[in-house]
């Protein structure tokens, strides 16, 4: 197994996360660097559909991936020998989210100078880091298919704070009662502008519509 920089997170001091994740925000436009805030619940995903979508875009934009998880180094290591990619992984001490400042800690053990695109992996949990700013560009998340096409009536915050959102899985959906046209009259309820894609990680469909739109809105930075 392949060696990866491990950051040590420390707790944020600020009380006002608010206004420190609106500073990171325009500092990191001024650096012309894009913060993708990535968030599901454990399982969903998350980790072979960035190795995907890396994979597909790595030569088109300068990229680095930070992987949160309480403990632990197994995402980040799978990132860097799957994708070769840099990834560094971030222990946020036993706390299930990251806030502007962690972010920012995280951020400054990158060469963005080198970067064009940032893909933070936040722990896996569909309540707490939706409650804390990061300071990123956009925010996206990933519903699987075997969760079930409640889920935005049960974690409203989720989604209401999300541009983008992911429904994964979908190769297993015949094997499930998931209603994919209720699901994403919910998300709407949520956020009416919140764009949805199906996607496969397992087979690759719907990812390259992923990778368009995050490539449409690197542009925009």
């Amino acid at each position: 197994m392949g060696e990866v920089k491990i950051i040590e997170i420390k707790k944020s001091v600020f009380a006002d996360n608010e206004k420190d994740a609106d500073s990171l925000r325009t500092e990191l436009k001024e650096k012309k660097v894009f913060l993708l805030n990535l968030m599901s619940s454990p399982g969903s995903g998350k980790t072979t559909t960035l190795i995907q979508i890396l994979n597909r875009i790595k030569n088109k934009v300068r990229v680095a991936v930070m992987e949160a998880d309480i403990d632990g180094d197994v995402d980040a290591v799978k990132i860097k020998e799957a994708t070769g990619v840099p990834s560094i992984q971030l222990h946020t001490g036993g706390m299930c989210h990251l806030d502007a400042e962690m972010t920012r800690q995280g951020l400054d053990n990158l060469n963005l100078e080198e970067t064009d695109l940032v893909i933070l992996e936040n722990v896996g949990n569909l309540v707490c880091p939706a409650e804390f700013d990061t300071g990123a560009t956009c925010n996206a998340m990933i519903l699987s298919v075997p969760e079930g096409d409640d889920k935005p009536l049960k974690y409203p915050l989720m989604f209401s704070v999300c541009d983008l959102v992911l429904i994964n899985k979908m190769d297993v959906l015949p094997y499930f009662d998931f209603n994919m046209e209720r699901c994403k009259r919910f998300i709407q309820m949520r956020n009416a502008n919140a764009q949805v894609i199906p996607i496969s990680a397992k087979t690759g469909d719907g990812l390259d519509a992923f990778a368009n739109w995050l490539l449409d809105r690197i542009s925009e930075c």
